[in-house]
């Protein structure tokens, strides 16, 4: 199947486009806040601030805040249409890049960094966590989620010669994989190839966990939610680590 769109000038102009989704399921950002706020402890010992990096519509964040009562969560995007539709979910959401000193944050300052599904996305994933890193403080958490590239379908397309899902080669149309959406990916990793960048930039990696894809057809959501017990397999990959 081929899908087409009208054809972008750039990145810029990709993302700024209503059209293209800029948020995910529900289900990573529960699990994903489930693991920041055990890190975190209740804010009853200090309230703790946490951006939301590529924050998109807010979705994630206000999905997230049950989860951290009593903490501050920021979302940051650099999408002027994606801050709009934020600032309908989030008390405070303001306008940062992932380039050298991009973000509009002292060094040292922030408490933990929420980063979903934005490092795929990424044209330096390198700069960006040298940006991340130096906003948050020694110690402090990094809850970062991505596409797992070896997820248990992708190693079956593979070996049908189809393109993996997650993984594009065009921002106009869907062509050699499945799916109906064009979301701009440019990196994809396993949990391996995760693994070593995170620990590489900077940080030590506390934990790696599985979550489920809201894409998956509905047959085969049970099997997906019970690849989350073998990370490498899963469709998600949540990693917890911490500024060294």
């Amino acid at each position: 199947m081929t899908t087409t769109a009208p054809p972008p000038r750039d990145l810029r102009d990709f993302y700024e486009n209503p059209s293209v989704p800029v948020a995910s399921g529900p289900s990573r950002s529960r699990r994903q806040a489930r693991m920041l706020a055990r890190a975190l402890g209740p804010a009853s010992a200090g309230p703790r601030t946490v951006l939301d990096i590529g924050c998109g519509d807010g979705t994630a964040a206000a999905t997230a805040a049950p989860y951290l009562r009593g903490h501050r969560l920021v979302g940051v995007d650099w999408s002027q249409d994606a801050l709009t539709r934020a600032r309908t979910r989030l008390p405070y959401a303001v306008r940062g890049e992932l380039t050298d000193g991009g973000l509009p944050f002292a060094s040292e300052s922030a408490d933990a960094v929420l980063f979903s599904e934005v490092i795929e996305h990424l044209v330096d994933p390198d700069a960006a966590l040298d940006e991340l890193r130096r906003v948050l403080r020694p110690g402090g958490h990094l809850m970062l989620s991505t596409p797992n590239l070896a997820a248990w379908y992708n190693r079956l397309l593979l070996l049908a010669g189809v393109q993996p899902v997650f993984s594009e080669v065009s921002l106009r149309g869907i062509h050699g994989r499945p799916g109906s959406e064009v979301v701009g990916h440019l990196r994809l990793y396993t949990a391996r190839a995760l693994r070593e960048f995170v620990a590489a930039s900077g940080f030590t990696v506390v934990r790696l966990e599985g979550a489920p894809f809201h894409g998956v057809p509905r047959p085969l959501r049970p099997l997906d939610r019970l690849a989350c017990a073998r990370p490498p397999l899963s469709s998600i990959l949540l990693l917890h680590a911490r500024r060294t």
